[in-house]
């Protein structure tokens, strides 16, 4: 009637008094809180005008007080509808849903696919593959519980159990669909999902449709630090952001989630809110509008007006709310239908972004007696007020057993009720209770509650296949297996048991957290009074119990208990008599009673026995019965140590003191621990558990290696050749090693031979690589001869498995560790300090230790301390590129202890010493670097936080042989799996290594540059981090000198902020050599200016508008020059980069800077300018003094101020290179200091500067003074001091002589520099260097470029034609001393003499040689003779000498000396030059009369000293005597066949001797001749070089050369490939393209796999040396020109080989798209896979090509893939899969030849011989059946013996009898 009267007043309408407005406004607020139609909660209406009655007041007055109780009714499941939205709390997480807390006691579940999009397509993704993304985290990873989410219910349904369900949905397209991208403001506080990650920033998925959302980088960095864990953000991360910008109308959102932004986000007017679009979460500032005891209602936004439940209110302020009063609340839910807010006035929710705390309540499960009721809610439940003041909550449906038990009266504010708690609501922080009797009486409330082995009562809910369901309590269900249904196996349970049945049941196994209960209903286990075994520790040797088999095996039965807990029950064991089939015996799930005979909990291992203990008098007889007896061959025994051969221990077996012998490699299964215990056991130590191998004659053989122990304890080692048959695993050690293989011994004395074809899965090169003898290996027995005693073994890994390779490895592991740790007891025992605290040492122990030296290798030794003969190491990796030097203190953390060397390897770096000691999750992956290799294990440290962990190298006992590729090195990445989670008496963490393939290559270690980072921040600057500050730059601030370090002061200002004054910042002037931090004491009053603030953490220099600015160090300045102005300097480089300030500084400045270290490593000086421009001064540009650069730390102090001038940035651009000797130009007359790069024996040295540039010495210029080696001092490195003769190439040429590096020293020259002929004066002594002798005489080296000649009448007074002579006296390189007889300065020619009396030196041929001297009256006749000889001669070669002079002058390059091109004449070409030649040649040379044969061929300005003959050699065109010079192989003259020059014929003597007979007739008779002689010479050399050409079988050598042959073959690809590959061996990748494009545009359009063949060349050729766009555009392009299948195949080749696994693998996937029907696409995947090692996945790819491929193809497939498996996987798989095709296609021949192919190669001769027999004998066609029978034949006579071969010729002839009789009937 109110509202209708509301609608619709009565009477007309009057003026409203002004009086009766406030009335009227009240009338409105309470219609607009009773919510009951849309409109009414929109928009506040305008005042009403309208009559005003009385009656109508009191109506609503009346019926406003019977609803208030309705107006605040807490939610219920009921009033939930679809497309509600919601705020909620994350309680639980599951791998595919989360569990959400509701407001008011309710709860709902989001599934996997309700996150968002990105990550439902990433779930997609994955399923598709069917292989885990690496991108894809799980829900665990990206939800935590006390999350506040804001949710949309999806649907309110009802479960299989009749309960109601709330399905709720995150996906922000669900939650913000109420948005619209124009409606969007900035400061809008919304929730959204990272969808991906950018460049820059994050994509965020805010549903919004049409509006891109996205978040920069640097506005994610806090909370990825604070929140994140420093991770990246993932896809599907749930995020609470604010926007911060709006573009485009919404179009483009830029978001932050900064704490500081989030926290503080209000909802506001501006905002434009309204009821459609408001969201949970949102806080808003309300005012109180009415107050009741069960709630309030308020007014927010202006416009709305919500509802707040007495749940919700702030705990603080309960009962002080007024009204009018201003709040802030948060919203809750928004109904969409009724627009109905509830808000939360509870201060946790006021706060976006921070998650709840509170989420569990500590009296769980607890019951509560006289508990009073607080308040009634008639559709909802009922609150109580517990004894400590909290308030607890119970749902209708749990304040009584049942409807109609239920009466409302007995719920009056004050009644008491007993209840129990059972849940605890997050978002209402209450508990909730339960008043069912049920519930309160229950046994159990939760599965935490339930332990193993306890007798529980439950109701049978349902019989399935896989077992029995049965309800244990109210939220409990267990599951008993069909295997536990009872004693024995029942075939129909559903007859013994019915649904509602009550059943006593005992807990099998319990696992709260998957929420998973396993029971059985054995009648023998339940009523059982033996005590139970719950976990390996219970099991105690000789404890008898009840348990039931797990599984029966031929070497006995596995017994299970409770917990998973299990033992093996051995053979012998089993019964008192012998079991031969243990399977035929008993069955699984037989309930037996057992025996402990020896658990081990560390191994969780245990072993049993069915062989109840007997009475303890007759076992003790049967002892004492033993003891009389020797030791027998497997008996287990204690000996001690009698004392040590070379090859074991000298032992006494106990108690009778049997002499034996325990050789080293039998003390341990780790070959690098036998040799260790060997070391430190000592003669009276006791051993136990020692096995007895072998006794012969009195003298017994022991073992003990822990698993051949093992293996007897167990009785699983068989004793004589009958209990062995194939397939059987056996635990030995090797015997020997021979070529063919290695024999295998085990326990009982058996012994068997592994041939080296199944010795290893990997190539067996040499037997002795893999194995050594006395190892440990496992073996299964593949062939027994019980006749012979012979047995076959395989020690490959794929036959040996002895068990999960994880498991293996962590085993041995442990084993390792166990003895390494017995042998530190044993060194703790000695007497010797150093050995003790060696012992005391272990791994992760941090060490402060004293420097004692650096060694040459970059390592590092630290003293000895206390301790003598204490070594302690840190390697070259492990010195972590840190600057250390004698004297200095370090902290190091131990890696491993050496106890055979006694040495600790140590490291330094700062990961490991400073490592955090985090909280690691046991089977959790890392990712790890390899610290330190051991033998047969590693210690990695993990990069997270710095902890070492071990694992073990090898993951079976016959893993131990790696090729170098695989084996680990230091520095390497690994991907561990922990094992272990607290580093155990060893120190280290235990793991397991994951794939090889996450293996990563090692981090090369940059330069120093990441060292200065670190000491970057001095840790007296780490007090401040977490005070802020309110300076900003220019400030004035006055502190206290807290500390003064040498390149910087630390200083304390108020509020104890710590600042930081930099050297460079002390004073305007700074007096070079002077530290300015000396003029600061500590405690000393400073007043400074701030200058910038750096960052605590990345130590940049920030602008002040930065938001971190308030917590960085003050950088400050005590300059005066910077105290006094009112400007002042700022330092920024967050703004301008390095590379910016360093090109403020011009090469040539003058600077000053502050030295900060030496780098040893890289050669250079650190120093600092400012605190953020830094430089290197290279250890050549410090000094021009040997004695400084040897020592450079002691000429330079830290701190010190040095004078630099500016060369240059470095090549990383981030540091200024500077130097301390003057402007680094090195130009000519300049000194400077080099690095010598390499010494050329007899030519010189090449030195290389700081600049990069490269300079040569000659062997002229070595020293002032030459000598017989003149570069024996000279090594590689070497610094030398250099003086810069010319610098007009890029090759610098230089001298070392003292005269010129040292020119003020002025001291004696010996040897002058002869740098050009002008130096040369004639009668001059001179010293100079053989070049090389000729048959004209002896060449001499006077200067770089100066050689003069020595004719034989003046190299020695004796006379001698042996060259063997003139080799062994003068050698090249001899120094000599000559005579300048004459110098031609218009010709250039030196003449020299080395005869005695020129020179005052001895003769070069000594007199004891007894030669004949040659007499003067001869040597005069010789001079004459050559003068006149000499007339014609020079005529024709006066001209050519000087072309020949032009060139050399003019070209940069030193011309080739005669004799370098042996054997080869210049090429004849045309004839006009050739004659112009021979005219110049002839043209007349003034002759001089006095000639004495002796000339020079100069060269000047040549840069390299090469071998320079002035003559050519005899052993080219054999030229004899020519009196002038000869230039014919030094320069290409332009000769024909006709004007060839003509040389005399050789001679046997020198040419000192000459006929008597006239000069000019010899001459001419002598030319003709020689001239017809040359002219068929030359005829010849035309004709071989024309063969040489026409020979098919000749190389080509050049790019001519491939020209003529592609010509002639143009179509042919392997030419075309050639010519390629030569260009690539030469590098020159353009050409070998430009090649290819050639072939491609040469080659014929029919020729289709010739240009296939070169299409695939140049795809090889873009993967080697080209860039991936490169590759995919000649990859697109020869797609388009061939059949694109098999430019596909042929790619996936080029990458499976170049090892691009994953480039490969997208490759495939395309194809798989794109070519499905093709069969050899999936055939080609399927081996790259399994070559990948991949099986699985090659598995479901054969599944998938059948799928897709016509049935026709699968016979193919699957013979295919069979083939494969049998070649790269599992041979048993492949038999298997050939099976099942030929039971399906018995007369698919074709199938059946590849399986016999296949089991031939791969399989044994019986198999093999299996098959023949089973097609021999099928129904095919005869002419099929006669080359079965041919194959079967070949096969026996090639394997088999007459006989075999015999019996299938008989096979063949019954074949063809039984045909032919056939076709008779």
């Amino acid at each position: 009637m109110s509202t209708m009267e509301e609608s619709f007043p009565r009477g007309g309408t009057r003026k409203t008094h002004k009086s009766e407005k406030p009335l009227q406004q009240s009338v409105e607020q309470d219609n607009l809180f009773d919510i009951s139609t849309e409109e009414d909660s929109t928009k506040r209406k305008k005042k009403q005008k309208g009559p005003t009655i009385t009656k109508k007041l009191k109506i609503e007055k009346r019926e406003s007080s019977k609803s208030v109780k309705e107006k605040f009714e807490i939610l219920s499941i009921e009033s939930l509808c679809e497309g509600m939205r919601i705020l909620g709390c994350v309680k639980e997480v599951n791998e595919l849903e989360l569990v959400i807390s509701l407001p008011n006691g309710l709860q709902g579940f989001v599934q996997v696919t309700e996150i968002c999009d990105a990550y439902s397509k990433k779930l997609n993704e994955q399923m598709s593959q069917e292989e885990p993304l690496k991108d894809l985290v799980s829900l665990p990873e990206l939800f935590s519980p006390g999350l506040l989410v804001r949710c949309v219910v999806i649907s309110v349904g009802i479960t299989e159990r009749g309960k109601k369900s709330v399905k709720l949905s995150l996906n922000p397209k669900n939650v913000n669909k109420v948005l619209s991208a124009e409606a969007l403001k900035p400061g809008m506080l919304l929730t959204g999902t990272v969808s991906s990650l950018e460049d820059h920033g994050y994509l965020v998925d805010i549903g919004v449709g049409g509006a891109r959302a996205f978040l920069p980088l640097q506005k994610a960095q806090e909370y990825i630090k604070q929140k994140n864990k420093g991770a990246k953000l993932k896809v599907g991360q749930y995020l609470n952001c604010v926007v911060e910008e709006v573009k485009g109308s919404g179009g483009v959102v830029s978001l932050s989630i900064a704490h500081s932004e989030v926290s503080t986000a209000i909802a506001s007017e501006e905002q434009n809110w309204t009821l459609n679009n408001l969201l949970p979460g949102l806080v808003v500032k309300a005012e109180v509008q009415k107050v009741t005891p069960l709630g309030l209602t308020l007014n927010f936004l202006s416009f709305f007006t919500g509802l707040v439940d007495f749940m919700h209110f702030d705990p603080k302020k309960a009962g002080t709310y007024f009204s009018s009063q201003a709040v802030r609340a948060c919203v809750l839910c928004v109904h969409p239908q009724t627009r109905a807010v509830r808000l939360s006035l509870r201060p946790v929710f006021l706060q976006p972004g921070r998650a709840l705390t509170r989420l569990s309540c500590p009296h769980l499960g607890a019951v509560l007696d006289d508990v009073p009721v607080q308040g009634f809610f008639s559709k909802v439940g009922a609150t109580f007020r517990l004894k400590d003041g909290s308030l607890a909550y119970a749902r209708l449906s749990h304040l009584a057993d049942s409807k109609n038990n239920f009466n409302p009266e007995a719920f009056k504010p004050g009644n008491t009720h007993k209840c129990r708690i059972i849940n605890y609501s997050q978002m209402d922080e209450l508990a909730l209770v339960s008043l069912r009797t049920s519930i309160i009486e229950a046994q159990y409330l939760s599965y935490h509650d339930i332990k193993p082995g306890a007798l529980v009562k439950g109701t049978v809910l349902t019989i399935k296949s896989y077992g029995m369901l049965v309800k244990v309590g109210e939220q409990i269900r267990g599951l008993v297996h069909p295997m536990h249904l009872a004693d024995i196996l029942l075939k129909n349970p559903e007859k013994k048991y019915r649904i509602g049945d009550e059943v006593a049941a005992r807990v099998l196994l319990c696992d709260p957290e998957a929420k998973r209960l396993m029971l059985t209903l054995k009648k023998t286990l339940i009523e059982s009074k033996l005590p139970a075994i719950t976990c390996y520790a219970d099991a105690k040797p000789g404890l008898q119990t009840h348990g039931f088999i797990l599984r029966v095996k031929d070497y006995g039965c596995i017994v299970k208990f409770y917990n998973d807990v299990q033992g093996l029950v051995p053979k012998h064991e089993l019964s008192a008599e012998y079991v031969p089939d243990p399977e035929r015996v008993f069955y699984p799930g037989q309930v037996v009673k057992v025996a402990v005979l020896n658990c081990e909990p560390s191994k969780e291992r245990m072993l049993l026995s069915f062989k109840l203990l007997s009475d303890p008098k007759k076992e003790h007889a049967g002892q004492s019965q033993k003891k009389r007896k020797a030791v027998s061959i497997g008996q287990l025994v204690d000996v001690k140590v009698l004392g040590k051969t070379k090859d074991g221990l000298e032992v006494a077996v106990l108690p009778h003191n049997i002499p034996a012998f325990l050789p080293t490699s039998h003390l341990s299964d780790h070959v690098a621990n036998g040799p260790l215990l060997y070391h430190w056991l000592q003669a009276g130590d006791i051993l136990h558990k020692v096995l007895c191998l072998s006794q012969s004659e009195g003298h017994v053989l022991l073992c003990r290696k822990p698993s051949l122990v093992s293996t007897v304890e167990g009785g699983q080692d068989p004793k004589t050749f009958s209990e062995i048959h194939p397939g059987m695993l056996l635990v030995g050690f090797v015997k020997s090693i021979k070529d063919y293989g290695v024999f295998v011994q085990f326990p009982s004395g058996l012994s068997g031979l592994a041939p080296k074809a199944i010795m290893s899965d990997k190539f067996v090169t040499s037997t002795s690589d893999h194995f050594v003898e006395g190892q440990t290996v496992a073996a299964k027995v593949t062939n027994v001869d019980e006749e012979k005693q012979r047995m076959l073994l395989s020690l490959r890994l794929s036959d040996c498995s002895l068990g999960d390779l994880p498991t293996t490895s962590l085993l041995l592991l442990s084993q390792c560790l166990e003895e390494r740790q017995g042998v530190r007891s044993l060194m703790s025992t000695r007497d010797s300090v150093l050995f003790q605290t060696l012992a005391e040492m272990i791994p992760g122990m941090i060490l402060d230790l004293e420097v004692q030296e650096v060694l040459e290798d970059g390592s590092v030794v630290f003293s000895e301390g206390p301790v003598p003969g204490l070594v302690l190491r840190a390697s070259k990796y492990h010195r972590a590129g840190q600057e250390v030097a004698s004297g200095q203190k370090k902290k190091v953390v131990i890696l491993n202890v050496d106890m055979l060397k006694l040495e600790v390897h140590v490291s330094l770096c700062r990961s490991l010493v400073n490592r955090k000691d985090k909280k690691l999750k046991k089977g959790s992956e890392h990712q790890a670097i390899v610290q330190h290799l051991e033998e047969s294990f590693a210690v990695a440290s993990l990069v997270e936080t710095g902890q070492l962990a071990a694992f073990s190298l090898n993951s079976h006992l016959n893993d131990t042989f790696r090729f170098d590729s695989e084996k680990l090195q230091v520095g390497q990445g690994v991907s561990l799996t922990l094992k272990t989670t607290e580093p155990g008496v060893t120190g280290l963490l235990l793991a397991v290594e994951g794939p090889v393939a996450k293996r990563t290559l090692r981090q090369t270690r940059k330069d120093s540059e990441t060292v200065d980072e670190d000491d970057e921040g001095s840790p007296a600057l780490a007090v401040g981090t977490s005070k802020k500050h309110t300076f900003s730059i220019g400030d004035m601030v006055t502190g206290t000198v807290k500390s003064v370090k040498p390149t910087h002061v630390v200083v304390t200002l108020e509020n104890g902020i710590i600042g930081c004054i930099h050297a460079s910042h002390i004073l305007d002037d700074v007096p070079v050599g002077t530290s300015p931090t000396a003029t600061l004491k500590v405690g000393k009053t400073v007043t400074a200016r701030v200058i910038g603030g750096r960052d605590m953490k990345t130590f940049k220099f920030l602008p002040i508008s930065h938001p971190r600015f308030v917590r960085t160090i003050p950088e400050l300045s005590v300059r005066p020059s910077e105290l006094e102005k009112d400007g002042h300097t700022a330092l920024d480089t967050h703004s301008v980069s390095p590379l910016e300030k360093i090109k403020h500084y011009q090469a040539g400045q003058t600077v000053t800077c502050f030295f900060k270290k030496y780098n040893v490593i890289k050669k250079w000086l650190e120093v600092e300018m400012a605190p953020d421009i830094r430089g290197r001064i290279p250890l050549l540009l410090t000094s021009l003094s040997f004695k400084v650069l040897k020592h450079p730390d002691k000429k330079f102090q830290i701190g010190q101020a040095l004078k630099a001038t500016v060369v240059g940035p470095t090549s990383s651009k981030a540091f200024l290179c500077l130097s301390l000797i003057g402007p680094h130009r090195l130009e000519k007359g300049e000194v400077a200091m080099g690095r010598v790069v390499k010494v050329t024996p007899r030519k010189g040295l090449t030195v290389s500067f700081p600049s990069g540039r490269i300079g040569t010495v000659s062997v002229f210029h070595v020293s002032d003074s030459y000598s017989e080696t003149p570069l024996e001092d000279f090594t590689p490195q070497q610094i030398v001091r250099c003086y810069v003769l010319s610098a007009a190439s890029d090759v610098l040429t230089l001298s070392l002589r003292s005269s010129r590096t040292n020119p003020e020293t002025k001291s004696k020259i010996p040897d002058p520099e002869i740098n050009s002929i002008q130096d040369v004066q004639e009668g001059q002594l001179l010293r100079g260097y053989v070049e090389s002798v000729q048959s004209q005489g002896v060449l001499l080296g006077l200067g770089p470029s100066v050689v003069g000649l020595a004719r034989h009448p003046h190299v020695s007074q004796y006379k001698t034609s042996k060259k063997a002579l003139y080799n062994s006296h003068l050698p090249e390189g001899k120094l000599l001393t000559a005579k300048v007889l004459r110098v031609k300065h218009q010709k250039k020619l030196v003449e020299l003499s080395f005869l005695p009396g020129s020179t005052g030196k001895p003769d070069v041929f000594p007199a004891s040689l007894g030669l004949p001297l040659l007499e003067q009256e001869e040597r005069r006749i010789e001079a004459e003779g050559r003068a006149s000889k000499r007339q014609e001669k020079e005529k024709r070669n006066r001209k050519g000498l000087e072309e020949a002079q032009l060139p050399s002058q003019g070209k940069k390059e030193p011309q080739k000396p005669p004799g370098k091109k042996r054997g080869k004449r210049p090429r004849p070409e045309s004839g006009s030059e050739q004659d112009r030649g021979n005219k110049k040649q002839k043209e007349a040379a003034p002759v001089e009369e006095n000639d004495s044969g002796v000339e020079v061929y100069y060269r000047e300005g040549e840069e390299e000293v090469e071998e320079k003959s002035v003559l050519a050699k005899e052993k080219q065109t054999r030229p004899a005597e020519v009196p002038r010079l000869q230039l014919s192989s030094s320069f290409v003259w332009d000769v024909g066949l006709d004007s060839l020059t003509p040389a005399l014929p050789p001679r046997e003597e020198s040419s000192d001797s000459e006929d008597e007979k006239p000069q000019q007739a010899t001459q001419k008779r002598k030319s003709r001749k020689e001239r017809e002689l040359e002219k068929q010479r030359a005829e010849r050399e035309l004709c071989r070089t024309e063969e040489a050409l026409m020979d098919p079988a000749r190389q080509p050598e050049s790019a001519d050369d491939f020209d003529r042959l592609v010509l002639s073959s143009p179509n042919s690809s392997i030419l075309w490939l050639q010519y390629m590959a030569f260009h690539l061996q030469a590098t020159e990748i353009e050409k070998a393209r430009a090649v290819a494009e050639r072939a491609l545009k040469t080659i014929s359009f029919r020729e289709e796999q010739e240009k296939l063949n070169v299409w695939v060349a140049l795809l090889n050729l873009e993967n080697m040396y080209g860039s991936q766009e490169s590759l995919t555009k000649v990859f697109e392009q020869a797609v388009q020109y061939n059949d694109p299948l098999k430019v596909f195949l042929q790619l996936a080749d080029v990458y499976t080989k170049s090892g691009k696994f994953q480039e490969a693998s997208e490759l495939y996937s395309r194809m798989l798209k794109r070519f499905r029907q093709e069969k050899a696409v999936w055939i080609k995947y399927g081996a790259f896979l399994l070559r990948r090692g991949q099986a699985g996945a090659s598995h479901r790819v054969m599944q998938r090509a059948l799928e897709c491929l016509p049935k026709r193809e699968h016979v193919d497939v699957i013979s295919k893939f069979a083939q494969l498996e049998f070649q790269l996987g599992d041979a048993e798989r492949a038999k298997a899969m050939f099976e099942n095709t030929l039971s399906t296609y018995p007369k698919r021949t074709d199938v059946w030849s590849v399986y016999i192919d296949m089991t031939i190669k791969h399989g044994s001769q019986k198999e093999v011989r299996d098959i023949f027999e089973r097609v021999i004998h099928l129904s095919l066609a005869p002419k099929r059946m006669k080359f079965f029978f041919k194959r079967y034949l070949d096969f026996e006579k090639q394997h088999g013996t007459e006989k075999e071969v015999q019996a299938v010729k008989a096979k063949a002839l019954d074949y063809v009898e039984a045909r032919s009789s056939v076709q008779e009937d």
